[in-house]
């Protein structure tokens, strides 16, 4: 590799962190906690202030559950195949279908019988779009003041930006594909009660 392609690598590092901890919603201080890099180290990678080595890349990405050729920007092999890495977080199981550090990203979740513990789910806010659609079957979205249940086969789109939050209202695990775009993509799907929804 050139010097100036190698310059180019290591420059992208940095962006490339910053984006990808946003997309999972994490501080650098959760991402700290988790790989045990101090927390000034984390902002001055991001920030390209410090250069990436092994020893930083490697806890990093699999904090992130990606492969370390994306977190420094490896040419592509030609490959589109995605060998998506499950992983558990918030009592759900994330399926990544997208290997992408910018732009849209893509899981599928399973969401377990129970969760959310029957009552309203607790909302959030954040920057972005989701757009949800129902494998199987049936998941609670409370949206803004909005209660809704989406059934198999039923998609949901909406600004992350108003308060939300999910919780399975059946008696067997919830299926269902989340399509995020943190900078702010758009699906084309309106998030619609169904028929005897409040």
């Amino acid at each position: 590799m050139a010097d100036d392609d190698l310059e180019n690598v290591l420059t992208g590092v940095g962006p490339r962190l910053r984006a990808l901890r946003q997309a999972r919603g994490a501080t650098l201080s959760q991402v700290s906690e988790t790989t045990g890099i101090s927390l000034s180290t984390l902002s001055r990678l991001e920030s390209g202030q410090r250069r990436p080595t092994l020893e930083l890349l490697l806890p990093l990405a699999r904090a992130y559950h990606v492969p370390l050729d994306e977190l420094v920007g490896a040419p592509a092999t030609g490959d589109p195949r995605v060998h998506p890495r499950p992983f558990t977080r918030y009592g759900q199981t994330f399926v990544p279908l997208t290997r992408s550090l910018g732009g849209l990203h893509a899981y599928k979740q399973i969401m377990p019988a129970g969760y959310g513990g029957g009552g309203r789910p607790e909302q959030q806010t954040h920057e972005g779009y989701e757009w949800l659609y129902v494998l199987s079957g049936r998941l609670r979205l409370a949206l803004g003041e909005h209660d809704l249940v989406l059934g198999a086969g039923e998609a949901a789109e909406f600004d992350t930006r108003t308060p939300h939050g999910f919780a399975n209202a059946g008696e067997r695990p919830v299926e269902f594909i989340s399509i995020f775009g943190p900078q702010g993509e758009r699906m084309h799907v309106r998030a619609r009660p169904s028929k005897g929804a409040g």
